[in-house]
């Protein structure tokens, strides 16, 4: 690629075509998907309904703005809040969606600071960049936002970081980039419950565990919460650019006209794909994710039997399997790719997996037998 700035480390193969599950490169070589495109292909590729939706809307428009009521744009917020107390602000990516909570974190508080977690990820703009706990990805572009404060997740002393100056904390259910690691139940509740003691606005970053990942449409209804504000993006049109910002009907006030906006935010190609994306998640199909979610926890726990496994985490089908250091991820990950099978790095020397959630049980426990296999090979000790 020779006009395209390098911000990528790049595999040596174009993707051309998909199918459910799998993947067919520039070459005709075929694999099993276990990334969804980090976690935004939750239905798989080339699905029926989808491209039906997004065929249809072709034909009337693809763009106008915001300046104009849209019943497609009322119609997918409604799927989102699926009747809770919430309105929906509209965006392009997980990034703005995050941008949008802070920016409104701060203005319905009227205070600055924001607490956020090591190892977090929240997107690469600057206010997003600001309160992502990863400093290596932050070299040459500070100074950051100021007022934000890092605290250990899941560590019983951030606790006492939540203070009555904060205007926010913002959190994930599950740590992704940050190595896959879930939330401790008990202490993510009483993180919001300070929260709701100081006055300090709960954020939810919901980006990449949203929209069925873990088994209900969003996670932190596997834990009972309720947040001020969440943020979705990724899997919501599972492929079309499309980000949401989720807040608390009371909020409504402080987003009114001029506050806030995008070009693009709402576009109806996004909306379309979008909302059939959450017809297709209704009741049915989350106790199916759940059901294949623990039926494949069950086998990858069988890895930590291998000497080159330290531990398998995660959520649902957001799985996590930390390796020992004498195995580097990169060498598995092109061993996988070399049998036909893509995953993902995280922090913390870990292989990543976020299948498809239309994946067959059976093709998931194929995916995870050739991991194995994988991890069982001599060859990759000191890779």
């Amino acid at each position: 690629m020779d006009y395209v700035f390098p911000t990528y480390k790049r595999f040596p193969f174009e993707i051309v075509a998909g199918s459910d599950w799998e993947l067919t490169d520039d070459q005709g070589k075929q694999y099993l998907d276990l990334t969804s495109g980090i976690g935004v292909c939750n239905l798989g590729y080339n699905q029926p309904k989808l491209n039906q939706a997004v065929a249809e809307q072709l034909t009337k428009v693809w763009h106008t703005s915001n300046l104009y009521e849209s019943s497609l744009q009322d119609q997918v917020a409604q799927g989102i809040v699926n009747g809770e107390d919430y309105l929906v602000s509209f965006c392009n990516s997980g990034t703005e969606a995050n941008e949008a909570a802070l920016k409104l974190a701060r203005k319905a508080t009227g205070r600055e600071k924001i607490l956020a977690f090591n190892h977090s990820f929240h997107g690469r703009t600057y206010g997003s960049l600001s309160v992502t706990g990863n400093d290596q990805i932050k070299v040459g572009f500070t100074p950051m936002l100021a007022g934000v404060s890092f605290a250990e997740y899941n560590d019983d002393q951030a606790l006492e970081q939540v203070s009555s100056d904060l205007a926010a904390v913002i959190v994930e259910v599950v740590q992704g980039e940050g190595g896959v690691y879930a939330a401790d139940a008990s202490w993510l509740k009483t993180l919001a419950a300070k929260c709701q003691q100081v006055g300090a606005l709960l954020i939810i970053d919901e980006v990449q565990t949203g929209m069925g990942r873990t088994g209900k449409l969003y996670a932190f209804e596997n834990y009972g919460l309720k947040p001020d504000i969440f943020t979705l993006a990724k899997g919501l049109a599972n492929g079309i650019p499309v980000g949401a910002m989720v807040g608390k009907k009371s909020l409504g006030k402080y987003f009114g006209p001029g506050s806030h906006g995008s070009t693009f935010a709402g576009n109806p190609l996004a909306m379309a794909a979008a909302k059939e994306v959450l017809a297709t998640m209704d009741s049915e199909f989350l106790e199916a994710v759940a059901a294949k979610a623990e039926f494949a926890w069950h086998y990858l726990e069988d890895l930590t039997a291998l000497e080159c496994v330290t531990g398998v985490t995660g959520l649902g089908l957001m799985i996590g399997i930390h390796l020992s250091s004498e195995v580097k991820v990169a060498a598995v990950i092109e061993k996988l790719q070399a049998a036909g099978v893509l995953t993902l790095a995280a922090r913390d020397n870990t292989l990543r997996l976020l299948p498809p959630l239309t994946m067959p049980a059976s093709e998931l426990l194929a995916g995870i037998e050739e991991i194995k296999a994988v991890l069982a090979e001599d060859i990759l000790v000191g890779v």
